[in-house]
């Protein structure tokens, strides 16, 4: 699948749900959104027919994402669906963890290889501000236990860097990547419509986190983790992880995009933000063939996102990232 700018789609991140048991502040209102109703949703077998179809256009890695996916029930039935196409190469899962513990092996089993958890904080009260969820932080550090327990590797840690609330961790992240083999990844606050005030007054550049933490030792840039994403990664000498930034507002990596997104209610979105969306769930339900809809939303993806801190210029007037899985 090759889009009008030349760039290769083999990528497709999979929402599952657009609801999460969380409310982080750079993510989505603290009184939630109006959920997609159950018949709203796709099923997993419409689900395995979307990823079925691309897979025959080219479509080789899967990620499944929510909202938090971890919610939705028996999903490793999914899971196996999914890694049953023999196109698949790659099936991850990106979840905030507060449920991975005891869903940790089972994940394993259905085909998940790898894992991108949320950890914005090693503070416990500072995790409980930041998601507003009281008693998360527990719950996410037993379910990274049970990710290396079961054998997930790599594990990629992802941080949203917010300034006066985690920004002075910066070092305490870098430092575990030295002890443990955990991928650590700085991200930069994405504004949307619940968020504008944080991305206007509390944003800090991967650049400055980079600066700060090249002060501690040595930070040689590398190939980084097996992965889909646009991170670029560093290592300290040594080192069993990595220090991962990913820049979508200062600096822009579009031109290496390689995704397309569907979202739990059956929407292919060539780019996360921006209002361009193909509907394929009633098309699906209807029993007609996909291929020319994900063909010409291929052919209509953006060559960039259009974001400025602080406005919803750009965004396509997300309310949360969770609405389409971020």
């Amino acid at each position: 699948m090759i889009d009008q700018f030349g760039r290769r789609v083999e990528y497709l991140r999979v929402s599952v749900t657009d609801k999460c048991n969380l409310r982080c502040i750079y993510c989505m209102p603290l009184e939630g959104l109006t959920w997609l109703k159950r018949d709203e949703l796709l099923n997993y077998e419409e689900i395995e027919t979307v990823v079925r179809t691309m897979a025959g256009m080219g479509l080789r890695r899967v990620r499944i994402t929510g909202g938090e996916p971890l919610i939705r029930r028996d999903l490793p039935d999914l899971i196996r669906k999914i890694s049953a196409i023999p196109e698949i190469e790659d099936l991850s899962l990106s979840t905030n963890a507060v449920l991975l513990a005891d869903q940790a092996q089972d994940l394993r089993d259905a085909g998940i290889q790898r894992l991108n958890i949320s950890l914005d904080s090693l503070q416990q009260d500072r995790v409980d501000e930041i998601a507003r969820r009281p008693g998360s932080f527990p719950k996410i550090f037993e379910g990274l236990e049970a990710a290396e327990r079961v054998g997930f590797a790599p594990i990629k840690v992802n941080v949203v860097l917010i300034r006066g609330r985690n920004d002075d961790e910066i070092e305490d992240f870098a430092r575990i990547t030295k002890e443990r083999p955990w991928h650590v990844r700085f991200i930069e606050v994405m504004p949307t419509g619940s968020n504008l005030d944080l991305s206007a007054n509390s944003f800090v550049s991967c650049q400055e986190a980079l600066t700060r933490v090249r002060a501690i030792d040595q930070l040689e840039p590398v190939d980084g983790p097996f992965g889909n994403g646009p991170a670029d990664y560093y290592r300290f000498p040594d080192a069993p992880g990595t220090v991962g930034v990913i820049t979508p507002m200062s600096h822009n990596y579009c031109h290496r995009c390689n995704r397309m997104r569907l979202t739990a209610s059956g929407q292919l979105r060539p780019c996360l933000f921006g209002e361009i969306e193909t509907n394929l769930r009633d098309h699906l339900r209807a029993g007609r063939d996909l291929r020319p809809l994900i063909e010409e939303t291929l052919q209509i993806k953006p060559e960039r996102h259009y974001l400025v801190q602080g406005s919803e210029i750009g965004s396509g007037g997300l309310v949360a990232l969770s609405q389409t899985g971020g």
